[in-house]
């Protein structure tokens, strides 16, 4: 049993819960995934299919969605004496800086993260390329910040831009519940615009191009905006680190109409909340805005810029848990993981969906 630092939900995850491939691996299409409706208000919770996810939304609805590309982030690195590694690049900071983590390579194909990484360490990369280790990741949000213990500060010294590198050189990073590599294809929503994600804003995955015609053609508006993620904690659980976001005016000016008059605003995963939050008041307007954002969602903080949010099953310790109390409330989401564990749904970024509503 284990207890998220942010959040008081806790339940214990089965394996068999872990989804270990793309539901195209299971014979369906990735709008196919089931889906769970769950509403705060009443504690209801209905269970479907996530194609038929226009069936729960009406006319003026707003769909906020994270158009963020992902990256093939996970590059094959050694250590001097050949010792092989896998190096996952993170976020890049103006200064030619990125945050990175050194994972250990085992014979069954899984990685664990290495725990004696050095300072001044050069790690081979593919086609000559290195990554400097220059220090252990200390975030700049806070003043008492404490040295990650994932994450380093590195120098990456590509031979040609990085997106091309990566795309050519790198794949996705994969954890060790996924049983195999996927192409990146596997890790991208159908609406990805802006390169700069290191693992994919996962919740907008289940779309397809005829759902959202279907969405459009009901009335519901759909408000783009960028927040590219960094790499996740699985093992240690760290808090989300500093990510860069984009809202536009437009993004702005259509969810604040929306709240005038009413309607549900759907954030399509915590990274599309995040955004929104970091740009919007206490009195509740939102306002345009790009930059880096710090801000850690709590149940005590609360949310103002959404009343629903379409995401993924987080597991135990995920940070993402307090989004979701913030927004529904403590003894709701635990109803809802109830109902998720007892009729099987499956968890991570190739898993099923949850839409909670008002």
């Amino acid at each position: 049993m284990t207890v998220s630092p942010l959040s008081m939900i806790e339940f214990s995850l089965p394996p068999e819960l872990e989804a270990s491939a793309p539901p195209e691996a299971r014979g369906l299409r990735r709008d196919q995934v089931r889906l769970m409706v769950s509403n705060y208000s009443t504690d209801q919770v209905r269970h479907d299919r996530f194609n038929h996810l226009d069936e729960y939304l009406s006319e003026g609805d707003v769909l906020v969605i994270n158009t963020s590309r992902t990256r093939n982030s996970a590059l094959a690195a050694s250590r001097a004496d050949g010792t092989a590694l896998e190096l996952h690049v993170s976020t890049h900071f103006d200064d030619e800086l990125w945050t990175v983590e050194v994972r250990s390579v085992h014979e069954n194909g899984k990685t664990k993260h290495l725990e004696d990484a050095r300072e001044g360490e050069i790690l081979a990369l593919p086609v000559m390329a290195k990554a400097i280790l220059q220090r252990p990741y200390i975030s700049d949000c806070t003043d008492d910040a404490k040295p990650s213990e994932t994450l380093w500060l590195a120098k990456p010294i590509f031979p040609q831009p990085v997106d091309d590198y990566l795309a050519r050189y790198g794949f996705p990073i994969r954890y060790n519940y996924v049983k195999e590599r996927w192409p990146l294809s596997f890790y991208q929503t159908i609406y990805a615009t802006e390169s700069g994600s290191a693992e994919m804003p996962s919740a907008g995955r289940p779309f397809t191009s005829g759902l959202l015609k279907r969405l459009t053609a009901k009335g519901i508006r759909i408000a783009p905006l960028v927040l590219h993620t960094g790499i996740s904690n699985l093992e240690t659980h760290e808090s989300p680190y500093k990510e860069f976001y984009r809202v536009t005016p437009e993004t702005a000016r259509t969810v604040n109409e929306a709240r005038t008059a009413g309607q549900r605003i759907i954030a399509v995963g915590t990274t599309a909340i995040r955004a929104l939050e970091t740009v919007t008041n206490a009195d509740g307007q939102t306002h345009a805005g790009e930059g880096w954002t710090c801000l850690v969602v709590t149940a005590q903080r609360g949310l103002r810029a959404v009343n629903a949010l379409l995401t993924g099953m987080h597991e135990p310790e995920a940070s993402h848990l307090a989004i979701l109390e913030a927004l529904a409330g403590l003894s709701h989401i635990k109803i809802a993981y109830n109902a998720a564990l007892h009729n099987g749904y499956l968890w991570h970024e190739f898993g099923d969906l949850h839409l909670i509503m008002p």
